[in-house]
């Protein structure tokens, strides 16, 4: 038997997915009897006829077959006498897509299905170029629904001449086009004598037969991310994870990306038997001739060619309903490390349809672009090309944990090996006892006219007083000067709290006590200044209600925004998103203004 092949059906809504799948299944005698059963009894539901609906078998979420459409990825396993196999049949509207790219992420093969009537869709074009986009090399387009054209070849001969133009630019390492009725089971398990013009194999012998094995996993040369250090006794210590490319034997020397040490490879263990030789997809645990520094997310290697860095170009698919925006910080999972990045800038989206590149400042969801990320640290990483595992990621959302995207490395950026970070003799710790105080940025937050400049004004002299060296930065003062080129789109809004955030980390590396007055309305900025400033960061949510905020309106801003005269102001026009967990929570209205400096130095711990 040969080895195990995944693949995926997918295509543009109601080309036939689910059918075909599920008539494979049953004409090759795949299903049980109770299957079986259930398939004829709940057709008769249906309206073929009193047909069988082979979707049926794949669709089984209540909503899938109310609406006669596929909304989730359905995984099916079966096996013949040549093969077994793992299908994820891919719902093919647009809405879930982000549900069709995790199917194609597992993926060797995928059979993307088009309708000989209707031709090549948009949906069609997104497919396929996500399925490339996830390392897919192997692609067999089944031209359905020849039934409806009367098994005309003339059509058959049109679609694939469009596909062979829309393929050319992809890196493909087989393709085949078959025809096919989902419906009726032609050229599905079995020749059909209606298209004898067609003398290829039908869908089934072919992905018997085909050859998916990947080059690229020996090419790499040996690499295993560190899932975890096993330490079951004060005898063994050893570095588990999954082998995902090249081998590796016991004496052999390997080398813990990033820092570099090199060990000896003690012994290895597959499972609990000890093994002289592991390869590509064993997971196994290994130890040294000597103690090194390993922990989750290092990369054993060997002969490996990738690269250490922290900043790089990507490719990715957009998922969030929120719009990709530059500036954004995000945690970006890379094999076995997770750690904080940020979109820096998008270089241009990919036309759906022709493949062109496109300007864009931002990307919404679905849309596929280029773009360059910065991380905070550098990490073992490689071009996906050469090595899926370590050239692959995802972006998550700091704040709602969704998974916001998808991409692909294509190229470290060579800058980053030419910025080194510049070590002082003079360093935070020494400038802070020289101060006599420990650094610390106060966040203030708040809707405009809740009290936010006031307070920290007035917490600024009351820290003066009792000698400690301060900075207060104004939202107004930094506009007028650090920040005067931005405006207040979400886009501005983003760089204008990364840019407060980075000089804040400054002033705190110098030893001062940062106080911010900012809106900052969404959490997301909140959370990526927190991750700049790092320890030292002090949330106050200054949580004046509206209708006294628009009372005091001393700019008349609230004013102005209600005759429509300002665009995007928090509280009217635009939302403001409440700290969840704020360090200190002030509501200016239920005290006065000397009232809530001495609760602010109360729990800061400075009024001893």
């Amino acid at each position: 038997m040969m080895d195990l092949l995944k693949f995926l059906t997918c295509g543009s809504v109601d080309d036939g997915k689910s059918t075909l799948i599920g008539h494979m299944l049953y004409d090759a005698k795949l299903l049980y009897t109770d299957q079986r059963r259930e398939l004829e009894l709940n057709s008769r539901l249906k309206s073929r006829n009193g047909k069988l609906d082979y979707s049926l078998l794949l669709d089984g979420l209540m909503a899938e077959r109310e609406q006669g459409i596929t909304i989730d990825v359905a995984y099916r396993y079966f096996s013949t006498d040549a093969r077994s196999f793992i299908v994820a049949d891919a719902p093919g509207h647009e809405e879930y897509t982000r549900n069709m790219a995790v199917g194609a992420s597992f993926a060797d093969l995928a059979v993307i299905l088009v309708d000989v009537a209707r031709g090549v869709q948009r949906q069609t074009r997104r497919h396929i170029r996500i399925c490339n986009l996830m390392g897919i090399r192997h692609f067999v387009f089944a031209i359905n629904k020849m039934d409806l054209v009367h098994y005309n070849k003339n059509y058959f001969d049109e679609v694939v001449a469009e596909i062979e133009k829309i393929i050319a630019g992809f890196q493909v390492e087989s393709s085949c086009s078959i025809p096919v009725s989902a419906t009726e089971g032609d050229n599905i398990t079995s020749p059909s004598v209606r298209m004898g013009w067609y003398t290829g194999k039908p869908l089934l012998s072919y992905l018997e037969q085909v050859d998916v094995s990947d080059s690229r996993k020996t090419e790499a040369g040996f690499v295993m991310p560190v899932q975890r250090v096993c330490r079951p006794n004060s005898d063994y210590r050893g570095f588990q994870g999954q082998i995902e490319s090249g081998s590796i034997s016991v004496s052999s020397e390997v080398t813990v990306l990033p820092k570099g040490e090199k060990a000896r490879v003690k012994a290895i263990y597959r499972g609990d038997t000890l093994v002289e030789t592991a390869k590509a997809g064993w997971p196994v645990s290994i130890s040294f001739d000597r103690e090194v520094d390993v922990s989750r997310g290092c990369v054993l290697v060997k002969d490996f060619t990738g690269m250490v860095s922290n900043l790089f170009s990507a490719r990715l698919l957009w998922m969030d309903d929120e719009p990709l925006i530059p500036g954004k910080n995000y945690l970006v999972k890379l094999g076995t490390k997770t750690t904080p990045g940020t979109v820096m800038s998008v270089k241009y989206k990919i036309d759906i349809n022709d493949g062109t590149h496109v300007p864009a400042d931002v990307i919404y969801k679905n849309e596929i672009a280029d773009c360059q990320i910065s991380l905070s640290e550098r990490i073992v990483m490689d071009k996906f090309d050469r090595c899926e595992t370590m050239g692959g990621f995802i972006l998550t959302d700091r704040v709602s944990n969704m998974t916001s995207a998808c991409g692909v490395i294509k190229h470290d950026l060579r800058r980053s090996d030419n910025l080194v970070w510049q070590e002082t003799d003079v360093d935070r710790q020494m400038r802070s006892a020289q101060k006599g105080q420990e650094p610390r940025t106060l966040w203030f937050t708040g809707l405009s006219g809740s009290g936010k400049s006031a307070l920290a004004n007035a917490l600024e002299k009351r820290l003066l007083a009792l000698g400690k060296h301060t900075m207060l930065l104004d939202g107004d003062n930094v506009r007028m000067g650090l920040c005067r080129n931005l405006g207040f789109t979400h886009q501005d809004r983003i760089e204008n709290i990364r840019r407060v955030a980075e000089v804040s980390k400054l002033m705190n590396d110098a030893g001062l006590i940062v106080l911010t007055a900012f809106i900052s309305p969404y959490a997301q900025d909140r959370e990526n200044a927190r991750a700049i400033i790092g320890d030292g960061f002090v949330e106050i949510y200054v949580s004046t209600p509206l209708e006294v905020c628009e009372k005091r309106d001393v700019k008349g801003l609230y004013q102005k925004a209600r005759r429509g005269e300002i665009p995007n102001f928090t509280g009217i026009s635009s939302s403001y998103e409440p700290p969840a967990k704020p360090e200190i929570q002030i509501d200016t209205s239920k005290c006065t203004l000397d009232e809530a400096v001495e609760e602010i130095i109360k729990q800061l711990g400075l009024d001893v």
